[in-house]
């Protein structure tokens, strides 16, 4: 590689791990807790996904049609980068570096990609198999990406956990953001779910924690513990250096439910975030914790 291409190489990690310090900020403090020479690849995969969301979402006011274009035209570049095209954007060099490093495998990317199609035009799902097709792509393909970073003495045994971390997290986000997704367009909670507590869409659209809607709340919250459950299993088998990255980004995550929980299942009234003060500590308490230690889940 020749000095430039170095240059444009450590710009390109730099931008990755400045929008992962600006818009991922409690994925971004685990991370911290990574060995260094992981961590700009961990930025990478997040600028990444970061960077294609904000074409999907285009807070610009762009038709649907000229998201589509733009997600074509990433796509493309993004795959001409992966075939060796030189490119000169923000993102690329730092992702297709660590596509190359690792050997990450691009069906992960490929379904990563199909599910921000999706999300062009679906506002709805009717189920919650439905939404785990979507998740697929957009949550579990995502931890399956991370899993070379991170390291593991039983990639087959770490590869479900890591698909199951990737769900809890997309959704406790989807929990946290109902609001923020309506603005958006957009009901990611199962509409049989909703069926079943007596909630309409218009319901959650009138942003009123309602008796109803909060049993709705309380049942997605559930479900999304049950995939925390069966993602604890993965942690202990990580290389230890990056064990206390993930039990806390485990706790800071699953802390979000808790504060959901906490407000009595009301996510209109104010964005359920986890207390500084406690990420801090669960931050030590995860790089004072021996790895291999089985994950405490109750």
């Amino acid at each position: 590689m020749t000095g430039q291409g170095v240059k444009r190489l450590a710009a390109s990690y730099e931008y990755c791990r400045n929008l992962h310090r600006a818009y991922g900020r409690t994925y971004y403090l685990a991370t911290r807790l990574l060995p260094k020479w992981k961590r700009p690849h961990v930025h990478a995969l997040y600028g990444f996904t970061r960077y294609t969301d904000e074409i999907v979402d285009a807070f610009d006011g762009a038709s649907t049609a000229r998201r589509a274009a733009r997600l074509r035209d990433w796509t493309g570049r993004f795959t001409a980068a992966l075939d060796g095209d030189p490119t000169a954007d923000g993102v690329l060099p730092a992702v297709v570096d660590t596509i190359e490093l690792f050997g990450l495998d691009r069906a992960d990317f490929i379904a990563f990609l199909r599910s921000m199609v999706m999300d062009l035009t679906v506002t709805e799902y009717p189920t919650y198999e439905d939404l785990l097709d979507y998740m697929a792509g957009s949550a579990a393909a995502i931890g399956t990406m991370m899993l070379p970073i991170l390291g593991t003495r039983d990639p087959a045994a770490a590869r479900e956990p890591a698909r199951q971390l990737g769900l809890a997290f997309q959704l406790t986000t989807f929990i946290r953001d109902v609001a923020e997704d309506l603005d958006r367009g957009r009901i990611y909670l199962p509409l049989k779910d909703l069926a079943e507590f007596g909630v309409t869409p218009d319901d959650l659209r009138a942003r009123r924690a309602t008796a109803p809607v909060r049993e709705l709340i309380a049942f997605e919250v559930g479900r999304a513990r049950w995939h925390y459950l069966r993602a604890a299993p993965g942690i202990p088998l990580l290389a230890p250096a990056s064990q206390a990255c993930i039990r806390t980004a485990y706790r800071l995550y699953g802390g979000i439910l808790d504060e959901v929980a906490a407000a009595r299942y009301d996510v209109f009234t104010r964005r359920a975030t986890v207390p500084k003060r406690h990420r801090l500590a669960v931050a030590t308490a995860s790089l004072l914790t021996p790895p291999g230690r089985p994950v405490r889940t109750g």
